[in-house]
């Protein structure tokens, strides 16, 4: 029994841990990074067509956005998660492969005028549908026997629809252990989806630490807060401008809206156009109605009970088109706008803040985390410019974070949910920026006398014993240099590949060896004539 920590190790995003158990490999996630990377990650330590199985926590990228490469690299075993992270991969994933297409040819047409370096993606949409094919659906609570010795079952975290935590017991040797990867455990009381739940008992938890040395600011109340935000802007003749998430934090706001609008909290606004303009979001908004017995929780449901549709906002306008999506900002009136992505770092936001971010009159609303290094986070940090497709644009327009709005738990949220653990003998803390991880294992060591490790990329623990085998030390990245390598990164991977289909040789003709080494050897003699 062995793990191997990858990624989010002192980093918030790009989470993945890697398995040896019975013989076995598994991946638990497979993210990817984004905002700042402070620290380079290790690679998984075998060829990705070795990989068994990869156990999904939720269909967020930072935790989700890498298996299309892993497909593209030989990976055929199979991706477990619930139901519901497959409903929301199945449009999360496309919808990544079409970014990382789109970026690719517009970043060619700009080096064929230059001529710079031809650009490839990280993958593309047939490698994405190809991981698609690989998905396994579970509902929550219920043991699966994922191979002999290996037990697993998905709790709901409480973080987004679908989420969870992973509860995983290995058998070796008549010894059996268990361990839990909390996934991102989800803020108590959230809008639509049910609170965490927390396992009964473990030997090892592998956590989060989004907000592991932070509370959350805890407003009277969500409504009042996006209600004056929207007052004041829109009685100025601004826009409001919300870029959010397009799974998970469009749907939330579209619950509050609801209620503003049902209640009719903006007498004077009531007609004020509120346009999402994001298809991802459009079509999990469909997803999250039909899940709605599965994730729901109880406020929610009775709407649903009641025959009506709890995120069903009267007279919203969804922008699908390229062409909706120009539109709205032809619409000279006050209005409000959802778009993703939430961090401002792709997709149509960027457009609408090109457009709104030099008016003095509008609001950049900002309502969820902003990871380091990112654009939403800079603009929150104060930076009076910003580049927008290469344009120098002046930052007048008020921004505002909603504050509490989050779907992470905070530290409280945290130790609760841990200290609820029952046999727990030692906590590795991942998924959190580095004083974040640091100081969330020292209040659990010091304060509440829990053996608690926080591992740097490339740690490796003997499950058996809990003993830490390699302790890792921190990598930085000196020079920034991830999407150059992205194309060499896939020749390492094919050259893995090639590697395994040599070793798994043995048995085959003299013949066919013959044929395999002559065919390797001429393509090898290709490339050192280059």
């Amino acid at each position: 029994m062995k793990m191997v920590f990858i990624g989010a190790t002192h980093e918030v995003t790009g989470s993945c841990t890697y398995l040896e158990i019975c013989g076995r490999r598994l991946l638990v996630d497979f993210g990817m990074e984004q905002g700042r990377d402070t620290y380079e990650n290790v690679k998984i330590p075998c060829a990705p067509n070795q990989i068994d199985y990869v156990l999904l926590t939720h269909a967020h990228i930072d935790h989700s956005g890498l298996l299309p490469l892993l497909y593209a690299g030989g990976f055929s075993g199979e991706i477990h998660a619930t139901a519901a992270t497959v409903s929301l991969c199945e449009i999360m994933l496309r919808d990544s492969a079409h970014i990382q297409e789109f970026e690719a040819e517009w970043r060619n047409r700009k080096a064929m005028r230059n001529g710079g370096e031809p650009y490839e993606p990280l993958y593309t949409m047939k490698e994405a549908l190809g991981a698609l094919k690989l998905f396994v659906p579970h509902p929550y609570d219920e043991i699966i026997e994922l191979f002999p010795g290996v037990k697993i079952r998905f709790l709901d975290a409480g973080h987004l629809l679908g989420s969870s935590s992973v509860e995983i017991w290995m058998t070796e040797n008549d010894v059996t252990r268990k361990i839990v990867f909390s996934g991102d455990i989800g803020n108590y009381n959230q809008p639509l989806i049910r609170d965490p739940q927390v396992p009964d008992a473990a030997d090892y938890v592998v956590m989060e630490s989004t907000y592991g040395n932070r509370l959350h600011d805890k407003p009277k109340g969500y409504i009042p807060g996006l209600v004056q935000v929207l007052c004041d802007t829109l009685s100025r003749g601004g826009s409001v401008i919300i870029p959010c998430f397009a799974v998970g934090r469009t749907q939330e706001l579209l619950y509050y809206f609801k209620q503003i609008k049902d209640q009719n909290l903006l007498p004077e606004f009531r007609d004020v156009p509120i346009y999402m303009d994001s298809p991802l979001a459009i079509e999990a908004t469909e997803i999250f109605m039909r899940n709605k017995e599965s994730c729901f929780d109880e406020e929610a449901l009775a709407y649903v009970h009641r025959g009506e549709n709890p995120i069903g906002v009267p007279g919203l306008i969804p922008a699908v088109t390229s062409d909706a999506s120009k539109a709205i900002n032809g619409d000279k009136r006050p209005k409000v706008i959802l778009s993703a992505s939430g961090m401002c770092e792709a997709g149509r936001i960027k457009h609408h803040l090109k457009h709104n971010l030099w008016k003095p009159e509008c609001t950049i609303l900002f309502v969820g985390y902003q990871a380091e290094g990112s654009l939403g986070r800079r603009l929150l940090d104060g930076a009076k410019q910003v580049t927008l497709f290469g344009e120098s644009i002046q930052v007048n327009a008020k921004i505002v974070q909603l504050p509490g709005m989050s779907g992470h738990a905070d530290q409280k949220g945290l130790i609760a949910w841990v200290q609820a653990i029952h046999g727990l003998q030692k906590a590795f803390i991942i998924h959190g920026a580095a004083q974040s991880a640091d100081d969330f294992r020292d209040k659990l060591w010091l304060e509440y006398g829990l053996d608690a490790y926080a591992p740097y990329s490339g740690a490796e623990v003997d499950l058996m014993t809990g003993k830490v085998l390699y302790d890792a030390p921190p990598q930085p990245i000196l020079q920034k240099a991830k999407r150059s390598t992205t194309t060499y990164d896939r020749l390492t991977q094919v050259m893995q590949r090639i590697a395994a289909v040599i070793q798994n040789s043995r048995g085959l003709s003299n013949k066919e060896l013959a044929k395999m080494a002559d065919q390797l050897s001429e393509l090898c003699t290709k490339w050192e004539r280059k």
